[in-house]
């Protein structure tokens, strides 16, 4: 069970989410968009958000800045957060438009507003789980992109729920985070996706 538990850690990263949300939208928008445009889109986010932070991390771990992946104390949360601040701004600027693309623009300036309360809850002293946010901005998004092109996303939205949970219960089982942490996450995640819903639904 542990085990079964502790899968749910890896298998929803914050660092997987928004390619994981981005592959999403790119499956469920009834929009016809050329395939290569598609791949490189997604090539750019898993660059930008998956290994460069991992390229980051073991720069900064063989700096004694942090100790593991796992962000464990408050303390380590300070730089990876900024940076990841920082390539978030990238993507917003760079990789998709307002106009072309409203969707995924506000859904990673959605997501660029919870790193950065996150990073906020850090300086002072706050512990929040980014795995609770990551999960659960993926979840509102979806439930906005199925209301927005007005199509039955219930399995997935099913999943993500299950998912949701999953991941709350690992992070209690591994005592990386408890109930308030994991709520504030919950939080951090939604109010967010809300909030943008407003600029694109």
């Amino acid at each position: 069970m542990k085990f079964f538990l502790k899968i749910a850690s890896y298998l929803f990263h914050p660092l997987l989410m928004p390619l994981l949300g981005t592959a999403l939208y790119y499956t469920v928008t009834p929009r016809y968009l050329e395939p290569e445009l598609i791949q490189a889109k997604l090539f750019a986010i898993a660059i930008i958000t998956l290994f460069i932070p991992i390229v980051v991390f073991f720069l900064l771990k063989n700096l004694g800045v942090v100790e593991s992946i796992h962000l464990r104390e408050v303390g380590e949360r300070k730089y990876p957060l900024m940076i990841q601040c920082g390539l978030l701004l990238l993507i917003i600027k760079m990789v998709f438009d307002p106009y072309d693309d409203p969707e995924l623009y506000y859904f990673f300036v959605a997501i660029l507003f919870s790193t950065f309360s996150a990073l906020i809850m850090v300086f002072f002293k706050m512990k929040t789980s980014l795995h609770q946010i990551g999960i659960s901005g993926v979840l509102m998004f979806i439930i906005g992109l199925s209301v927005h092109f007005k199509v039955n996303l219930l399995i997935s939205i099913s999943v993500l729920l299950f998912a949701n949970g999953w991941v709350a219960s690992s992070r209690l089982s591994s005592d990386s985070h408890n109930y308030p942490e994991l709520i504030l996450g919950l939080l951090l995640g939604v109010i967010p996706q809300i909030v943008m819903l407003n600029f694109w639904l």
